[in-house]
């Protein structure tokens, strides 16, 4: 992480443990590029996610299950240059992680590396467990990720709400615990019952952060594409549009048009 340039205090993952302990939420969005993730920690936000739904909101994949790990490298790179305040946290890609923790240590190596991130983030539990415990004995900081993981698509086949039977929301709380025993330092939890969520954040001394698992927990994380109204063809539940820039984006770009296509684009002032 950069050296912080203003007074504010840097994000460490023992700084997030400790707003879990005073009861301030955590504030969390996605960023894939310098210029968004510049604008983001000059607002004050304290996570970072440099997310693999790059593939939807970026590349146009309808799954994340494209991205390779150059992919999330160059994204990470590009996110870690701008921050001096967040923490900054890279998500490793489908199929660096999961059956084989050699590779996956290796992985998580290259992208701490290459991006100078602080820490990455793993979909799954039990089933991962293995490749998280090599990760953090390296001394690499491991976000946790349950619920929907949309890494996990084509296993499940659907984007609804998980860990609603109480044999799969055993199982969610279970692999959360495993998760904090192992070292990791927070949980992401996505699209899950609310009531679940509360649990896991009462019971876990690790931040838990939700999207889509109500406000019973930690603090918060979504899409920036998705909040901002860029994306507006993306509609859940948990989502609150804070802007709808797809419209102003637009109203933009063919206003642009028609003043280039009049002749009104450049005017006397705007020539050398």
């Amino acid at each position: 992480m950069s050296v912080a340039t203003t007074n504010r205090r840097a994000v460490t993952t023992y700084r997030l443990k400790e707003m879990k302990m005073k009861g301030e939420k955590i504030s969390m969005l996605t960023a894939y590029d310098y210029t968004m993730a510049h604008i983001l920690d000059a607002a004050g936000i304290d996570v970072i996610l440099v997310g693999d739904s790059a593939a939807n909101v970026v590349a146009g994949y309808t799954t994340t299950v494209p991205m390779t790990l150059e992919n999330m490298i160059y994204h990470g790179r590009a996110v870690a240059r701008a921050v001096n305040h967040a923490l900054v946290v890279v998500d490793m890609p489908f199929g660096t992680y999961q059956g084989n923790s050699k590779m996956a240590l290796a992985s998580a190596i290259q992208i701490m590396k290459e991006t100078e991130a602080d820490a990455v983030k793993l979909e799954g539990g039990s089933e991962i467990i293995e490749s998280v415990e090599r990760i953090l004995c390296a001394g690499i900081p491991v976000m946790g990720h349950l619920g929907l993981t949309p890494q996990s698509i084509n296993k499940y086949g659907t984007y609804s709400v998980r860990a609603k039977e109480e044999e799969e929301a055993e199982k969610l709380y279970n692999d959360a615990k495993l998760l904090e025993q192992a070292g990791c330092f927070g949980i992401v939890l996505e699209k899950i019952p609310a009531v679940l969520g509360t649990r896991v954040a009462k019971d876990l001394s690790i931040p838990i952060i939700s999207i889509g698992a109500g406000g019973g927990v930690d603090g918060q994380v979504l899409v920036s594409y998705d909040m901002l109204g860029i994306n507006n063809e993306f509609s859940p539940r948990f989502l609150r549009r804070y802007a709808n820039l797809h419209d102003i984006m637009f109203e933009a770009f063919q206003q642009y048009i028609q003043d280039v296509k009049s002749g009104d684009f450049p005017n006397e002032k705007e020539q050398y």
